[in-house]
């Protein structure tokens, strides 16, 4: 997927437009496993595996997509050490650290509202 290029201050883009860069940037980082590595991250420094045990469920293959995503949209900073066997390590930005209160604010909201939301669920599906 091509991005189109945002030309302009920041404050003109309009995240409502389909083409709007904003918009391909919440797509990004609103995926679950996004999400989740980015939590799992913290303010913490992990290596690939550890990242795959911290991301239950997660497979090697979704995870290499969205680390790759997260780097390229400068959320996450990937450290490369010239050894053998090769060790890399991943820790978030700053704009990653900033962006996880955000997504801490969402799991402290779903720890709250979960039981209403299966009450919701079951209710609804009667």
């Amino acid at each position: 997927m091509v991005t189109k290029q945002f030309k302009g201050l920041p404050e003109d883009a309009d995240v409502t437009r389909a083409d709007s860069l904003a918009r391909e940037i919440f797509s990004d980082v609103a995926n679950k496993w996004a999400l989740l590595i980015i939590e799992c991250l913290g303010e913490s420094t992990l290596r690939f595996g550890e990242l795959r045990d911290g991301v239950q469920g997660i497979s090697h293959k979704m995870l290499t997509q969205n680390l790759r995503m997260l780097e390229r949209n400068g959320l996450v900073a990937r450290k490369v050490y010239a050894i053998v066997p090769p060790r890399v390590e991943y820790s978030l930005t700053a704009p990653g650290l900033a962006l996880r209160v955000t997504i801490d604010g969402l799991c402290a909201w779903t720890h709250t509202y979960l039981g209403d939301i299966e009450d919701s669920r079951r209710r609804f599906d009667v």
